[in-house]
């Protein structure tokens, strides 16, 4: 008897695992839900013209846009065109102490300014610059003076973008450093998000999955964030 119960208990379990599976292929987000969270990015990553245009588009009411938006395109748009010496200075006009408390992130933008000069083939200024500016951030930090070897690993080589440290001249690093500087602005300000709830989606997305791959759990696997492409689950019961 108590055979049959444990069985007839598995079968319950057998059957709720594919009820649960075959129920998570029918969940949809709303379009609304979707739109919100393509305005937020657009706005907390401060793409004011995009938001307004996406708004008009999506039907959606105007974006609440913080004071400093306008300040936040134009660092951006400093930092991502190597202009680092503008972008330092609207920092400092905009928030004198951010950069002042948050070192780390003072090193990231002169960092930029040595790879700009690089990029430039200017080696000479590249080692006096990393000499007077940078050597004191690495000698405080490893993880800061890993950074400038890799950094410094650049003028070894003829052509820096064949050379395996070319990502930091990547249009990508600029990007990512200016998302740092973004959120660390919207941090001062003490916005309610400092970074968009999309990229923290994703986020927990991977985190949950690397979570269920350490229980050896078989589930419908994003394995391609960029294109949202999920591993089908008749191809897990193979």
């Amino acid at each position: 008897m108590s055979f049959e119960i444990a069985t007839n208990n598995l079968h319950e379990k057998q059957d709720k695992k594919s009820y649960d599976r075959n129920k998570s292929d029918d969940l949809q987000i709303s379009r609304t839900d979707m739109n919100m969270l393509i305005m937020n990015y657009l706005v907390t990553e401060g793409f004011k013209e995009a938001a307004l245009k996406f708004q008009q588009e999506a039907g959606l009411q105007e974006p609440a846009l913080c004071s400093s938006l306008d300040e936040r395109i134009m660092i951006r748009e400093a930092v991502q065109g190597g202009r680092i010496p503008e972008a330092i200075s609207m920092v400092n006009a905009l928030h004198p102490e951010l950069l002042d408390n948050d070192r780390y992130l003072y090193f990231h933008l002169q960092q930029l300014q040595l790879l700009e000069l690089i990029r430039a083939g200017r080696a000479e200024e590249a080692l006096a610059f990393a000499s007077a500016t940078l050597a004191e951030a690495g000698a405080a930090d490893r993880t800061a003076l890993t950074e400038l070897e890799r950094s410094l690993a650049l003028l070894a080589f003829p052509d820096p973008h064949a050379s395996p440290f070319a990502d930091l001249l990547l249009p990508s690093h600029s990007q990512k450093i200016a998302s740092e500087l973004n959120a660390a602005i919207l941090k001062m300000e003490n916005q309610e998000y400092t970074n968009p709830k999309l990229c923290s989606l994703l986020r927990m997305i991977l985190w949950s999955q690397n979570e269920l791959d350490k229980h050896n759990v078989k589930y419908p696997k994003m394995t391609d964030l960029a294109n949202a492409t999920i591993e089908q689950i008749h191809k897990l019961r193979r």
